[in-house]
Formats: C-alpha cells, structure tokens, sequence
C-alpha cells in the first residue's frame, strides 16, 4: 500500500508542480490484474482500484492497517466505471453493471472482486474511511442513485450529481459518496467553488476522452494552482482547499468524502471574483 502524507496552507504555497503531484495526486490505480491501493494522512483515507482480468481479486488489509481484515475498523464504497463484473462480500455475491455502486460496512471480512469477461474487465473505484460503527453492505444502481440537476449552457457546466451515499440514501458512518457527469459541451464542475472546513474530498476523474485532460485547480481560494489529470487519476483535497476543474472536453468524476459531517451541502463558498 503506497501511502502519501499531506501538508499544511502554509507548505504548499512553497511547493512545485512535481511536489504537488507527488503529495496531492493518485496516478497508480486502474492496473489490471491487480488491486492498488494508496493511503492518505488526510482523514486516514484510503484510495484504490480493482481490475479483475481472470482470477478473482481479494482485498486484503496489509500491514499498514494493522488489522486483520480490510474493513475491521472502516467502510468502503466502490463505484464500478467499467464493464459489468461482481463484488463477493462474506458469501453474498453482489452484480455490478457499469456506474453501479456498493457500500461495505464495517465489519465485514472477506471481499473479493470479478469481472464477467476477462477482455472486458470490470473497474471498481474504491474509497475507504475509518468507521465507528457498522451499516449493512448495500447495493445500488445508477437508476437507484438520487439525481441533482445544476448548472447551464451558458455556464459550461450543465451536469447531473448522482448521489449513492448520504443521509437520504445509502446509510453509512461518514463516508458520502458519488459521481458526477458533464453533458456534451460543458466543461467546467464545481463552481464557483468552496472549501469544507469539517471534511476532505477526495475526486477521481473517468470518461476522460483519448487526448483530452482535465485540469484540476486547488488551493486556498487566494492562492489557487492547478494540477492536470487524466483518465483514471484521483486528486486529494484537504479541508483548506478549494476543488474545482476545467476539462477540454466533458467528462465524469467520482467524489467522496469524510469527516465531521454527512450533510451534502455543508460548505464555505467562495465567489469567483474572490479567486486568486
């Protein structure tokens, strides 16, 4: 497990591009044939993938955990942005079809992941924070999800929120959990943007085109910087910084977060004329 520890306001102003990378961005998921995982200082967080091309995968803890099972003392949520494939979870066998989400809850002690067709695998997106209590693994699928309609033409962010896990959905501890699609000819998400002071997000960017990018800005909103993702790549946005992003083309990202809160809309919002 690969792990990456985060700094403070005042750190990341003296920061380069390839130290900003290196501390705020996940470049290493998505392998096939393998489940990567990468844990961050923020909030304990743990981010990851499963790319199940024959065999299936087993999550398992790893030292870093100390624990004898992955989800001993977390929860985790998946979202499948591949083909269809299945999630194993204590002998319950759960179908996943594409933008399909599962919740695990804690407790839970043997999880396993499948794609149907090995040339088509499935990939699973994971996202893991510690748990205080346990909440029955639930599935849902994209037609189950809550829709939040925002944004416009004029704007260039016409997009749809899908929300899996919140208060009025998927029950959990702290984790919430969604996705977000741009339509055709809209680019921009998250703005004007804002900061959580009681919780960190953590973005991963799919559906990215052949060739085109993303670029993700950061930063408190006075000292903004950006990082460029690309396909499949995930972006770590700690509670001092704004997360917003600007693509050439449309595309779709994953968030989720954790802390103090569930509430959906508990932000700090920050005008687009007070960015710097």
């Amino acid at each position: 497990m690969e792990v990456k520890y985060t700094v403070g306001k005042n750190e990341y102003a003296r920061m380069s591009t390839e130290m900003l990378r290196e501390t705020f961005l996940v470049t290493s998921l998505f392998k096939t044939g393998e489940i990567s995982l990468v844990y961050s200082e923020v909030e304990r967080a743990v981010i990851g993938s499963a790319v199940p091309a024959g065999a299936p995968l087993v999550l398992e803890a790893g030292d870093e955990l100390a624990a004898t099972h992955f989800c001993e003392r977390r929860e985790l949520g998946i979202l499948n942005v591949g083909a269809e494939g299945s999630i194993t979870v204590d002998g319950q066998k759960y179908p996943m079809a594409n933008l399909d989400c599962l919740y695990v809850g804690r407790g839970a002690e043997a999880i396993s992941f499948e794609s149907d067709a090995a040339d088509r695998p499935a990939l699973f997106y994971l996202l893991s924070y510690p748990a205080h209590t346990g909440y029955p693994t639930t599935h849902a699928s994209k037609e189950a999800a809550n829709p939040i309609r925002l944004g416009s033409v004029e704007d260039s962010n016409k997009r749809t929120i899908y929300q899996y896990i919140h208060g009025n959905g998927i029950q959990s501890c702290q984790l919430v959990m969604g996705f977000t699609s741009l339509e055709e000819g809209s680019v921009w998400n998250t703005m004007p943007p804002h900061t959580h002071e009681r919780r960190t997000e953590v973005y991963m960017y799919f559906n990215i085109a052949e060739g085109a990018g993303v670029f993700h800005f950061m930063g408190p909103p006075a000292e903004t910087r950006h990082l460029m993702i690309g396909n499949g790549q995930a972006v770590v946005s700690p509670m001092w910084s704004i997360h917003s992003g600007c693509g050439t083309r449309a595309y779709s990202f994953c968030w989720g977060m954790g802390g103090e809160n569930q509430v959906f809309d508990d932000m700090d919002g920050v005008a687009v004329t007070d960015l710097r």
